[in-house]
């Protein structure tokens, strides 16, 4: 009886004690596992998706808009130059041209 009593004993807690352990250290190491790499996976997602994203969209808009104003600006000046310069002078020559010639003219034909 003894015996049985110690056996029973002995094999009930072993037992219970190694189902109890190893349920409770897979439980919690798998829920630590899957929170850590869950976590971890979250977290370094999502700063390496802002990082990039922040930067990707600071780089697009700074290339943007830098090749924006410069095109739009070189495109400005050019043109507004380009139809100063061709205004001014063709106004200019225009100016000239009928003022020399009137002049010249009215100057010879009233001699």
């Amino acid at each position: 009886m003894h015996t049985y009593i110690h056996t029973y004993i002995h094999t009930y807690i072993h037992t219970y004690i190694h189902t109890y352990i190893h349920t409770y250290i897979h439980t919690y190491i798998h829920t630590y596992i899957h929170t850590y790499i869950h976590t971890y996976i979250h977290t370094y997602i999502h700063t390496y998706i802002h990082t990039y994203i922040h930067t990707y969209i600071h780089t697009y808009i700074h290339t943007y808009i830098h090749t924006y104003i410069h095109t739009y600006i070189h495109t400005y000046i050019h043109t507004y130059i380009h139809t100063y310069i061709h205004t001014y002078i063709h106004t200019y020559i225009h100016t000239y041209i009928h003022t020399y010639i009137h002049t010249y003219i009215h100057t010879y034909t009233n001699k």
